[in-house]
């Protein structure tokens, strides 16, 4: 059976539709040994994911503090969720592992990361790696009990090796999303001015805050309720995974005076911004939060801020609220000198972003596709 994101009328349970393996298929290719991979294994799990960006052409590499975080991550167990492929001389030359979101309810999702370090391409351990992520995610999924619409998924950059992408197509994986990467000019001799944005009363832009955080989560989660594949966030989600946060180039915008009993009303308010608008706490209708990434300032050859996720809830559409938000992130970004502002989005968002951002002189660079089996 093929599932979509709209749940069909009738649907097995997952532990059926995943078709779980008892055991992991073993990996022979390539005479590596095998074993799960630790936090102490950061360093050199981030040395080699490096190796395989560059040699995928890819526009950004990990930090060492990155992948530490994701052995911290709520989304995997690394003792059965990791897998690390070491030469005959305890060089890592492989490594695969699956994260689940926690939080998922209406599409339970896991996805695939890692890759064959370029010198040992070729000999058939990517196949094989591939094929015990799938399995396992397969594992992960029928365990999870929640039985929705499930998808297995990687991602690829457009141009990357055509052999990324056959790998994917080979192991019965679809071209489910395509992305985007995209990047303003904001400093250079041709940048055209940050557009300056006022908010009708009550909304009010502010920089982010650590005690505005939990309503920024809870705007997100409405925000992105209509998009393809995304899930609510779980507060572990929502705090894990910012070694690259960059606060003071984030801001949110408030409603200082929100109409509770016409948002309360409403059949689309999820249960904890019912509860927070109840106990009166502040409630954060848009969002621009941004994230730093020094090192690949040599990768691109420039400088440049990243918008990691832009968000309006629903209620709030149309009234500029996310042109000012990212306009504030675009003033910070060029106050600390950098020459672009950059983001990624979905070509087919709901909300017309890609339009927003082209209206605001954002250009494509480059893109990527996500593959999925849908289960």
């Amino acid at each position: 059976m093929t599932a979509t994101d709209d749940a069909p009328a009738a649907l097995a349970p997952i532990a059926e539709r995943a078709a779980a393996p008892a055991t992991l298929p073993a990996i022979t290719a390539g005479g590596l040994s095998w074993r799960a991979a630790t936090r102490d294994d950061a360093p050199v799990v981030c040395d080699l994911l490096n190796a395989v960006l560059a040699a995928d052409r890819a526009t950004y590499r990990m930090t060492p503090q990155e992948v530490a975080e994701s052995f911290d991550s709520p989304m995997r167990d690394d003792a059965t969720d990791t897998l690390l492929g070491l030469d005959g001389d305890g060089v890592p030359r492989a490594f695969g592992s699956i994260v689940a979101p926690p939080g998922d309810t209406t599409l339970v999702r896991t996805y695939l990361e890692g890759g064959v370090h370029p010198e040992r391409r070729g000999e058939g351990i990517g196949r094989e790696l591939l094929a015990w992520q799938v399995a396992r995610a397969r594992q992960v999924l029928a365990a999870s009990g929640k039985d929705a619409p499930a998808r297995i998924a990687g991602f690829a950059d457009d141009h990357a090796p055509e052999s990324r992408h056959r790998l994917f197509a080979r192991a019965g994986f679809r071209e489910a999303r395509f992305y985007h990467d995209l990047r303003r000019d904001l400093t250079g001799p041709d940048a055209t001015p940050v557009p300056e944005v006022s908010l009708d009363a009550p909304l009010r832009l502010v920089p982010w805050s650590a005690d505005l955080d939990e309503a920024t989560r809870l705007a997100h989660n409405d925000a992105f309720r209509d998009h393809w594949g995304s899930q609510p966030q779980s507060r572990e989600q929502w705090a894990h995974g910012r070694s690259e946060f960059a606060p003071q180039w984030s801001f949110l915008v408030v409603d200082d005076a929100p109409d509770v009993e016409a948002l309360l009303a409403d059949p689309h308010t999820d249960a904890e911004t019912a509860a927070a608008l109840r106990a009166g706490e502040p409630l954060v209708v848009g969002y621009e939060i941004a994230g730093r990434y020094d090192e690949d300032f040599p990768v691109q050859g420039y400088t440049f801020g990243y918008t990691e996720i832009l968000g309006v809830r629903r209620a709030y559409r149309g009234r500029r609220v996310a042109v000012a938000a990212l306009a504030a992130g675009m003033r910070a970004f060029a106050a600390d000198g950098m020459r672009y502002a950059c983001l990624d989005v979905d070509t087919a968002n709901p909300s017309g972003a890609h339009g927003l951002y082209a209206s605001l002189g954002y250009e494509k660079t480059t893109g990527s596709r996500l593959y999925a089996i849908d289960l």
